[in-house]
């Protein structure tokens, strides 16, 4: 059982690597082709792909019966996106940041958070109606994305016609483009599945691997994303990713999963006498989010300090969840 486990567990990180580099290789093809800045296609048709995985599991989880898999799911990631695999990338080669295109992911994924706030400070309950609209932010903001995807394609139409530069064929490109998705939630599912059974034959806490291992198992795509994008030289690519990623586990994943099935905040770990979701994990969901993006806003770059601090927090988050 446990060989089998280990062997479909490396299967599931061959598909992740290859699956992310056609990825990154067909979304960079696209972009060129359309002239499109590198962060927006990170933002909608990469990060989508990358965030397959966390769709699945939440929604999945949800329809089981266990919320706290949905939920902790989609907040655990956009802590791990952001504090782990942006910041490695960030600690490594800090870069440029297009605030003309950050602004609105950054935008809607402050909107996406106050909704969940609100409904996690109030109520506490996630039903069907908090689901579309999530959905319906979600779909406005591809909305608006495509219409900017439109707009610089236009705009850059002339220069186009006159450059040099060869291009892949576009249907080539959106085949590996789902191609390379496909690979991603394969990948990701086998490593979370397989990775669970390892854990579990290792005597690791079940609470533990719902609060960890899932949410960097669904996370893994980013990081093959992150650091494939980093090693062709797409930092915009990654950053993009990473944003529109986040953004979309608050209005996609939990959006998917609480239509399909309402639930209501899990309660099974407390913080002085309170629930840790609302006094650990959602204020460090957003103060993770906006350090990495405030500051690149109004610099126009990254800087290393900011992978170090957000590591340095990822480290102590992980070491809280051990203790409580």
């Amino acid at each position: 059982m446990m060989t089998k486990a280990v062997l479909l567990f490396l299967l599931g990180l061959v598909c992740l690597i290859k699956g992310g580099d056609w990825f990154v290789d067909s979304a960079c093809g696209i972009a060129r082709r359309f002239r499109v800045p590198e962060l927006i296609i990170g933002a909608t048709v990469v990060s989508i792909g990358t965030t397959l995985p966390e769709v699945m599991v939440s929604t999945t989880s949800a329809i089981s019966g266990h919320p706290e898999i949905a939920y902790g799911n989609a907040i655990g990631s956009v802590i791990c996106n952001t504090a782990l695999i942006s910041a490695l990338t960030i600690a490594i080669k800090p870069g440029k940041a297009d605030r003309s295109s950050m602004k609105m992911p950054v935008l809607f994924f402050f909107i996406a958070a106050a909704i969940y706030c609100a409904v996690s400070y109030t109520t506490g309950y996630f039903s069907r109606p908090v689901g579309l609209v999530m959905l319906a932010v979600f779909i406005v903001y591809i909305m608006l994305s495509v219409r900017n995807i439109k707009m610089s394609g236009d705009a850059a139409a002339e220069q186009e016609e006159h450059s040099p530069e060869k291009q892949s064929s576009l249907v080539k490109d959106l085949v590996f483009l789902v191609i390379g998705a496909a690979l991603i939630a394969v990948g990701a599912n086998l490593l979370v599945e397989n990775g669970t059974i390892i854990a579990k034959a290792l005597h690791v806490p079940e609470s533990v691997i719902a609060l960890t291992m899932v949410a960097i198992g669904t996370s893994l795509p980013e990081l093959v994303t992150a650091i494939t994008s980093l090693a062709k030289g797409h930092s915009l690519l990654s950053l993009g990713n990473i944003i529109g990623a986040n953004l979309f586990n608050l209005v996609l994943v939990s959006g998917v999963a609480v239509t399909a099935k309402p639930f209501r905040i899990p309660e099974s770990k407390m913080i002085a006498g309170m629930n840790s979701s609302l006094v650990l994990e959602i204020p460090l969901m957003i103060f993770v989010m906006a350090f990495l993006t405030f500051p690149a806003l109004k610099a126009g770059k990254t800087m290393r300090f900011q992978g170090i601090v957000l590591l340095i927090l990822y480290a102590a988050f992980l070491a809280v969840q051990f203790m409580i």
